[in-house]
């Protein structure tokens, strides 16, 4: 009789770890799932952003005169950005940065060329260019929002893999912590404006 009970207290025991594991696994698979979508939601805004630039090139190209060294620093910046693919299953924190790294050297040649198009009233008088910039400011900010959104995801993930007792189903079943988009070194501190 009492080895009977120890039988069925040991298999509701395994029962009630079998359904948690079920319950954790389950979960954390859609999370994953969620954290895939949020990266491919912030690279479809990198893409957008990527179509822009040809157009802008084009655009700022007509103007007579305009630095050539610019429009080829923002192709190449371009071309770094769109050659970096990443896994959104096992993003690392060295892809991540290289990611990172190559999206701010685009941003800072378009900075560059968008300064540089200030000497060039004709261009500036353009409405091609004028609705491209428009277009580039919305879709930075729409960049903006996709990462906020990433982020969030996957502090979800990485805090539902950590806590007690998903910790132990997330050693067991593989999954491991995912690495957020960070700030940019020196991002802390404000740029210096000089008029």
């Amino acid at each position: 009789m009492r080895s009977i009970v120890i039988i069925a207290v040991l298999v509701g025991l395994g029962g009630i770890l079998f359904i948690s594991g079920c319950n954790f696994n389950n979960s954390v698979v859609g999370l994953d799932e969620q954290v895939s979508k949020a990266w491919s939601d912030v690279q479809s805004e990198y893409q957008r952003r990527a179509d822009l630039i040809p157009n802008l090139v084009s655009t700022v190209k007509g103007a007579a005169g305009f630095e050539q060294e610019t429009l080829t620093a923002v192709t190449e910046a371009r071309a770094k950005a769109t050659s970096i693919n990443i896994d959104p299953s096992n993003i690392t924190p060295e892809q991540m940065k290289a990611f990172q790294e190559a999206q701010a050297g685009l941003s800072s040649s378009l900075g560059r060329l968008l300064v540089v198009s200030e000497n060039y009233p004709e261009l500036k008088a353009n409405a091609n260019f004028r609705d491209l910039q428009v277009q580039l400011e919305g879709t930075e900010n729409r960049i903006k929002v996709a990462r906020n959104d990433f982020n969030e995801v996957v502090t979800t993930y990485n805090t539902k893999i950590r806590k007690f007792p998903g910790s132990l189903f997330a050693s067991i079943l593989g999954f491991d912590r995912k690495t957020q988009f960070e700030a940019q070194e020196g991002a802390q501190n404000a740029p210096k404006v000089e008029f």
